[in-house]
């Protein structure tokens, strides 16, 4: 095999495994955009408690999806601590991993000093009732839990981004 083709090769397969998890796999049914309402949901958190949709009413909330091996979820979910740390008393915030387990997750936020609440899911199921692939995927919920703002990895979203869209919901 000829050389450039052999680097060709190479890099393909180095890009499919940057990808953060198998993202092929499109068997959602919904990609939920601004104005569309949050689908009924329910996760335990890693504090005990349950959150649900109904529970998120009435404050601006954040649900975040993401993945803690997926560079691009490595590079936002610091921005989202950050987030929590300036916004955490007036905003509903969830984290959901991706399929991935509790201990792994645990790991992650020990290892970074996160204190994000986050519910740790095995598989895709809450994950698919709001989108098909993709991760990070931070969802700004109004009050009224209709989904204004949808942040994915193109491009992540700063600090300056999403302290903007929740801003923009304090004040109803």
């Amino acid at each position: 095999m000829k050389n450039w083709i052999k680097a060709v090769v190479f890099l393909m397969l180095g890009c499919a495994m940057q990808a953060c998890i198998n993202d092929d796999e499109d068997q959602g049914t919904v990609n939920l955009q601004a104005g569309d309402h949050v689908p009924a949901f329910s996760v335990l958190m890693n504090d005990g408690q349950t959150v649900t949709d109904g529970s998120l009413k009435g404050k601006p909330s954040l649900i975040v999806f993401f993945y803690t091996k997926c560079s691009d979820c490595q590079k936002e979910l610091p921005v989202l601590q950050r987030i929590y740390a300036d916004y955490g008393r007036e905003i509903n915030m969830v984290c959901i991993s991706r399929e991935e387990g509790a201990a792994d997750v645990a790991a992650y936020w020990a290892e970074n000093h996160f204190t994000l609440p986050y519910s740790a899911q095995q598989d895709r199921t809450i994950y698919h009732l709001f989108a098909k692939s993709g991760v990070p995927r931070v969802y700004v919920v109004d009050r009224d839990l209709i989904i204004r703002t949808v942040f994915t990895d193109n491009p992540l979203a700063s600090y300056e981004d999403l302290s903007d869209a929740i801003e923009a919901h304090l004040s109803f």
